[in-house]
């Protein structure tokens, strides 16, 4: 009787374990805390920085890229007007220094691409361009960017090296408003960078030109002192000055720094 008694209370003990244990709650996986890279990046890195975000996010779990594209003239507006962004990317190193010379940039910017002007005209090239000398053609629609913006600036060097005036019929603040009018047939030429004759396709026909190395855009980046993410921002940054960073920009047609 005793040791049944014994037996009996051992399997008491055992359901009632057995019970305790289905009952605990097991430790969740620890989720990586979500955060937010605000990038605002010259319009024509749109291509190469929306793969480098995917690829950032992809290394970083629970960390989302927010992109922001415009000309650099207008995100360097934004910026010093306190739109929150931890990264710049701009499209020439005069443009950087206006945030720089504000002490709105952590540390030195650093270079990391090359662009180089094309002219863009619409498939078919109706206007008959095969030279920048044609863009002074009479009735010709040219559209550039403007002055302020960094496509705009190389546009003038070229045009003061060539000895060229250049008449436009509309100055844009981006480079993909350029592209918009010379692919809706608004214009029939327009001066873009090299990689966006190759980012537009079949949309767009590029014409290179030998005075267009007189107006090479190089373009920096940098995180900005007032980043909310500043270990991450100094992660992106060492992304696109990296080696997987140069390859993509290779690959979409930029220069070396």
């Amino acid at each position: 009787m005793k040791l049944l008694s014994l037996g009996a209370s051992a399997l008491a003990a055992a359901l009632l374990l057995s019970g305790c244990a289905t009952s605990a709650v097991t430790p969740a996986t620890a989720v990586p805390a979500a955060r937010t890279l605000t990038v605002f990046a010259a319009a024509s890195l749109k291509g190469t920085f929306t793969e480098l975000a995917t690829e950032f996010e992809a290394a970083n779990p629970g960390v989302t890229v927010a992109l922001n594209f415009a000309g650099s003239a207008d995100l360097v507006s934004q910026i010093t007007e306190g739109a929150p962004a931890d990264v710049f990317a701009a499209a020439d190193t005069k443009t950087m220094a206006r945030l720089a010379d504000g002490s709105l940039v952590s540390g030195t910017p650093e270079l990391f691409a090359s662009n180089t002007l094309e002219i863009a005209v619409p498939p078919g090239n109706p206007a008959g361009i095969s030279s920048f000398q044609d863009l002074t053609k009479s009735g010709l629609r040219l559209v550039i960017c403007a002055p302020a913006v960094p496509c705009g600036a190389a546009a003038a060097t070229v045009a003061a090296s060539a000895g060229v005036s250049l008449a436009p019929v509309s100055e844009e603040s981006a480079v993909s408003g350029v592209l918009g009018k010379v692919s809706s047939g608004e214009a029939d030429a327009g001066l873009v960078y090299v990689t966006d004759i190759r980012s537009a396709g079949s949309r767009i026909l590029g014409i290179p030109f030998p005075e267009s190395a007189a107006g090479v855009n190089h373009y920096p980046i940098a995180a900005l002192a007032s980043a909310t993410q500043a270990e991450l921002a100094a992660a992106f940054v060492s992304l696109v000055t990296g080696a997987s960073g140069q390859g993509v920009l290779a690959n979409a047609g930029f220069g070396a720094p």
